[in-house]
């Protein structure tokens, strides 16, 4: 230690460098520290597309009936979607949504490699219903839902829920805990039917939010003529050029990943794919309806029932009665 200091003191050069190291060192650690608290002070959402969908949609349902997810995903699939008939005020039931595909499937990433699929899925549920607190999920139904984390459309619509991106191979069935709302202690919430509306994708889209198209769609031929030249990109996608009979010979650019469909030599019309589909996903939706059930209707209900089972074997006691007597008046 003390030859250091000596060191220093006799070379002035490095008694600088180590004073500028030294500040360096602490500025980058006040930095660190200051982003670390800001971050868990104030933390941000996660930047998915659902967000993007929840601060430019104030309803995800369209007036036509599509939800906004068919915006970006554009190649369509089946979504199923399945809730109990009726329930009663203030009861926990499941609605389950169901995202069927090959778990073989193999999408184009952002960057052009390949690899697995998400889910996703959107449940619009009616007025005053929202997910159950986990104090009031059964044991069974947790172990249903697992860790699926869902997240309200907004502040004022607990009604509308999403969920995902998730792995898909995991969740094929999503399961939603629903509480029903009670009519006893909300005065706008009525007995009756419901219609209830649920939307799933899975895979990547063919649009960003932004409008630009992704590099999991076709690319069509921007003219008609001949390719003449395939190149490769810098950005590891190609370019085709394609001259056509008349004019300037014209470029089109396909994505890193993709499989062309065309080759140095062929004729190709405009708006013929120049690649081969990579999608393999797609959006689906589904409604369905659900009744909110009085237990006083369905007792009174159970009731009319008995009563009329009750008049009808009397009926048929009294009529086997008075068989008897006119076969007995008969004998004498």
């Amino acid at each position: 230690m003390k030859q250091n200091t000596s060191l220093a003191k006799r070379f002035p050069k490095i008694r600088r460098m180590v004073g500028k190291a030294t500040r360096g060192m602490l500025i980058a650690i006040a930095a660190a520290s200051l982003f670390l608290s800001i971050d868990l002070t104030f933390p941000q959402s996660a930047s998915a597309y659902p967000f993007w969908a929840q601060q430019n949609y104030e309803n995800p349902r369209e007036a036509t009936g599509r939800l906004a997810c068919a915006n970006c995903h554009l190649a369509e699939k089946k979504t199923i979607v399945e809730a109990p008939q009726s329930v009663l005020p203030d009861s926990v039931f499941k609605a389950v949504v169901k995202v069927p595909y090959d778990l073989n499937s193999k999408q184009i990433l952002g960057d052009g490699s390949k690899g697995g699929l998400n889910v996703g899925a959107v449940l619009m549920l009616p007025e005053g219903f929202k997910i159950a607190p986990p104090d009031r999920i059964p044991e069974e139904m947790k172990e249903e839902v697992g860790g699926t984390y869902f997240v309200p459309y907004s502040e004022d619509k607990e009604n509308i829920v999403l969920v995902g991106p998730v792995p898909g191979e995991e969740n094929q069935e999503i399961v939603f805990p629903v509480l029903s709302p009670d009519p006893a202690t909300d005065k706008s919430i009525h007995f009756g039917k419901y219609a209830i509306h649920a939307g799933a994708n899975r895979g990547r889209g063919q649009v960003y939010p932004t409008g630009e198209p992704s590099n999991n769609i076709v690319v069509n031929s921007p003219a008609t003529g001949k390719v003449t030249q395939v190149n490769g990109a810098d950005d590891g996608g190609y370019k085709i050029t394609i001259q056509p009979e008349e004019g300037a010979a014209v470029v089109g650019k396909v994505p890193a990943g993709l499989k062309l469909a065309v080759a140095t030599g062929d004729e190709v019309i405009a708006g013929a794919p120049l690649n081969e589909d990579p999608n393999v996903g797609g959006f689906g939706q589904m409604d369905t309806e659900i009744v909110l059930q009085s237990s006083g209707r369905v007792a009174g209900l159970i009731a009319f029932l008995a009563a009329v089972t009750l008049s009808q074997i009397m009926l048929v006691l009294k009529k086997k009665q008075v068989e008897r007597v006119q076969e007995a008046e008969m004998s004498f």
